[in-house]
């Protein structure tokens, strides 16, 4: 029976993916739940499944296509087509829009679960007046906001494929194939992706490369990828639509560093994971924004829509480009369950199995180009939140204490970007006093559970 393949709806917020390559070729024999196509979406790349097993008749939407949700992408001829499959000879397809689910606000009563809670919460009230890859990215391997002068290596140094099995592993599914079907080793391609990284695009130059027998000329112009096509829309409707302010304060990160030395080795033996400075950045940035639920919103066109729950996104650097997945509730975890999810979801990213619920929902973007050495920085918001939080390296400088002397203390910036149509001056910084108190009032003995 012929009938057609649609693009599944993924989520209420994805509208639209665009048709990064197409896995099989009209003839071709698929099994079903095969890889048929790869897609990618504003908010992570994927790839497509058969519906049924039978045969690719034919391919409706072409690669570099932008296709909306619920739209044919192909046709197939199957024994065992899916009960809703829609006939080939049906005509045009119908796109169903899905409903907007409301969004409810914080409640004054809601009480702060996290042990790492700011002292004075206050009161939280409604701000609906009426009726989502943006920011920069730290390097990978290490999502810590600085590094210990005893570690080894500067943050993301190993984190570059350089054709080892190590190295092989952690490519993506579609560059991995890619190489496969061009007998191309890891070690032969240039990766210019974030960290060293190899894209779709630097294979396809390698593979361009050695057809003509000769270096690219320079000068010659690529054609971005998918993903990052994604990633330069999305940063350039964020700068039209949001006018960014920023504001910067440091931090004396004298109690969290105790801590994290106090605590690595028990965490690392007991749970597998190294204890970075991220999830009490985390814990502390999602206590904050329970405290000043202006920056956990959203402007609409009829209104500012408060954010519920606080859903904090990550911005890490991927394989094909930047990836924000996002810890849930992130107020009500302690800063050990924290580290152990920021593990598993940076872990899956590396993987390349990172799913559209992994990155949706976010409701604010905290941000590390401390990893990457910088001590200052204004992150692009990550649209349509209302602001993000970098967190910069932990340098060691020397500060006047209150008594006039001087002491050689490690020093953090923290920047924030912030959507003036939403927040001022004044919001921004108290959220920003807020992270700072809450980061030096940890001290080495701070539980971590």
């Amino acid at each position: 029976m012929p009938f057609e393949i649609e693009m599944p709806h993924v989520g209420e917020s994805v509208t639209e993916a665009v048709i990064e390559k197409w896995l099989k070729q009209p003839g071709d024999q698929i099994e079903k739940y095969e890889p048929i196509v790869e897609v990618v979406t504003d908010k992570v790349a994927m790839e497509v499944p058969a519906p049924a097993t039978g045969e690719l008749t034919r391919i409706v939407a072409q690669e570099g296509d932008t296709v909306a949700m619920g739209a044919v992408i192909a046709e197939m001829d199957a024994e065992d087509a899916p009960a809703a499959a829609v006939p080939a000879e049906a005509g045009p397809e119908q796109v169903v829009e899905q409903p907007v689910q409301p969004v409810s606000t914080p409640t004054a009563s809601a009480d702060p679960p996290s042990g790492l809670r700011i002292a004075d919460a206050g009161q939280v009230g409604s701000l609906i007046s009426a009726a989502n890859v943006g920011p920069t990215g730290g390097a990978f391997s290490d999502t810590s906001l600085g590094a210990e002068p005893s570690d080894s290596g500067p943050a993301g140094k190993d984190d570059v494929d350089k054709g080892d099995g190590a190295g092989f592993a952690r490519l993506s599914p579609a560059v991995r194939r890619l190489l496969e079907e061009h007998n191309i080793e890891p070690a032969e391609v240039t990766g210019t992706g974030v960290g060293g990284r190899i894209t779709r695009a630097d294979v396809l130059a390698a593979v361009q490369q050695r057809e003509s027998g000769s270096k690219p000329e320079a000068g010659n112009l690529q054609r971005p990828s998918a993903v990052r096509r994604m990633i330069a829309e999305h940063m350039s409707r964020s700068v039209r639509e949001i006018p960014h302010a920023w504001s910067a304060v440091e931090v004396d990160m004298s109690g969290v560093v105790a801590c994290r030395s106090a605590n690595r080795s028990a965490v690392l033996e007991k749970h597998g994971i190294n204890l970075t400075y991220l999830p009490f950045a985390l814990a502390v940035t999602a206590s904050a924004l329970w405290a000043n639920p202006l920056l956990n919103s959203s402007w609409q066109e009829d209104g500012i829509l408060a954010h519920g729950e606080v859903n904090v996104g990550i911005a890490v650097a991927g394989s094909e480009g930047l990836a924000v997945p996002v810890i849930r509730e992130a107020d009500a975890k302690p800063v050990l369950r924290l580290a152990i999810e920021l593990a598993e979801v940076v872990e899956k990213a590396r993987e390349g199995k990172l799913s559209l619920e992994d990155v949706s929902g976010g409701t604010f973007t905290l941000n590390n180009t401390g990893a990457l050495g910088s001590v200052w920085g204004g992150a692009i918001i990550n649209h349509p939140q209302a602001a993000i939080l970098t967190t910069e390296a932990i340098v060691k400088r020397p500060v006047a204490l209150a008594d006039d002397t001087v002491e050689v203390r490690p020093m953090m910036n923290i920047c924030l970007s912030f959507d003036h149509r939403v927040i001022d001056g004044a919001e921004a910084s108290a959220f920003l006093q807020d992270v700072k108190q809450g980061l030096e009032q940890v001290t080495a003995d701070t539980e971590l559970e």
